[in-house]
């Protein structure tokens, strides 16, 4: 056997186990925002679409927005809540309409224009939370985090459970 096989096989076994990792970080993180939604005061209970808001022109962006509606499939449950999703392309958040809350892939900021027609956004970086892109961005890994930005979450008129505020960090 050639030396070049055995490294074309390794080649071959990383790649097919890269896309799994993303997906199952992506899984966990969708998780979180759902039950994260379900901590609204007045938030989205039964059947509601989660708009995954990407760049296509970010290989990134499209790669995570593929994990994400992988991850949720035909729906995903977290408590009373359960997600369905569908593909948003960052230039047409400001048309959007019938989605609950919307998932900004990294790389992205549709703050403004998320924030205009009064949409949560949830995004899996913590500086999009932080600088206000996004009004929430959780991380399942290495431990959940949960990052809301009071000024983000008021201009949409986000309000969360005094249950929910005593598990995340505010900015």
């Amino acid at each position: 056997m050639s030396k070049k096989k055995p490294a074309a096989a390794l080649a071959a076994a990383l790649l097919t186990i890269a896309p799994l990792s993303a997906h199952a970080d992506a899984a966990k993180d969708l998780q979180i925002a759902g039950r994260a939604l379900t901590f609204l005061e007045n938030g989205p209970t039964g059947k509601q679409v989660l708009g995954i808001v990407f760049d296509p022109s970010k290989p990134a962006s499209v790669a995570e927005k593929n994990a994400a509606m992988a991850a949720i499939g035909g729906g995903m449950s977290a408590g009373a809540l359960t997600l369905t999703a569908k593909p948003v392309e960052a230039s047409a958040v400001s048309g959007v309409s019938g989605v609950a809350a919307l998932y900004v892939t990294t790389g992205v900021n549709v703050g403004a224009a998320a924030k205009a027609k009064k949409i949560i956004t949830i995004g899996s970086d913590a500086s999009c939370a932080a600088s206000g892109a996004c009004v929430m961005s959780v991380s399942a890994d290495p431990k959940v985090e949960i990052i809301v930005n009071r000024s983000a979450a008021a201009a949409v008129g986000a309000v969360f459970k005094s249950a929910f505020r005593m598990m995340i960090r505010e900015v």
